[in-house]
């Protein structure tokens, strides 16, 4: 599924592909979904770009604490803290999908420099923008986000510079893609925020940014696309707890 990141403005908007999931009146295997409160889902048209099980949904999903992750990547390290009290299933999902492997040698296929757009968006392991977990599972969204200072109309949301919040591709289809903030940026608060970068993570995202956005036949100039500088999470681990 190609997790779109709407921007502040239409020009930005990704365009989203998939069918609908398969059930026991079509033929198919009705997809699975756990127990637990975080109800993951498989999504049987969209397969996952890596073998992995459904996450576990205890009845009690740790909501408290933070847990540290060690992010080496390619253009240097990418240190990230998980919030486990303002998005509970996401993090639980985030850990699972890193301790099996899935996140390990993925390309951050996307980065944008508009005005009130400046992420970097990773978690796809074939690098299109269309891979996933397998799964999807419910949004946690934001409330305590500060008004844009750039929106008169109220409608956005500040998520500020080091911001980690996943991309979707429409409401409760969260999945294994995410984005983090290297200026501060506009957004509908429509996307879960679970964490921050440290700050080599940022310095490591300003160069990212500094090296640009491939060109195209069509768009010598982009401000959003493919990076220059090939940024490759190389490992995605936990490194501790608080």
């Amino acid at each position: 599924m190609n997790r779109a990141l709407i921007s502040a403005f239409a020009a930005a908007t990704l365009v989203v592909s998939g069918g609908s999931a398969a059930t026991a009146s079509d033929g198919g295997v009705p997809p699975r979904t756990t127990h637990g409160p975080c109800q993951y889902a498989q999504t049987p048209d969209e397969p996952a770009a890596r073998p992995v099980p459904l996450p576990p949904d205890p009845r009690r999903t740790p909501s408290r604490g933070t847990v540290d992750m060690a992010v080496p990547t390619s253009q240097g390290p990418l240190p990230l803290r998980l919030d486990q009290a303002k998005a509970p299933c996401t993090v639980q999902s985030f850990l699972h999908l890193a301790r099996h492997g899935f996140y390990d040698r993925t390309v951050c296929h996307r980065l944008t420099g508009y005005p009130t757009l400046k992420v970097l968006q990773c978690g796809d392991p074939t690098g299109s923008g269309e891979g996933g977990p397998g799964y999807k599972y419910k949004d946690e969204l934001p409330v305590d986000l500060p008004p844009a200072p750039t929106d008169p109309t109220g409608a956005r949301r500040l998520y500020g510079r080091g911001l980690l919040a996943m991309a979707n591709a429409g409401p409760d289809t969260n999945g294994s893609q995410f984005f983090v903030v290297y200026g501060d940026s506009a957004l509908r608060p429509n996307y879960t925020v679970f964490g921050t970068v440290g700050p080599d993570g940022l310095t490591t995202l300003d160069k990212t940014a500094a090296g640009g956005i491939e060109p195209t036949a069509e768009n010598p100039a982009p401000v959003d696309g493919t990076p220059v500088l090939r940024t490759e999470l190389l490992r995605v681990r936990p490194s501790c707890r608080h």
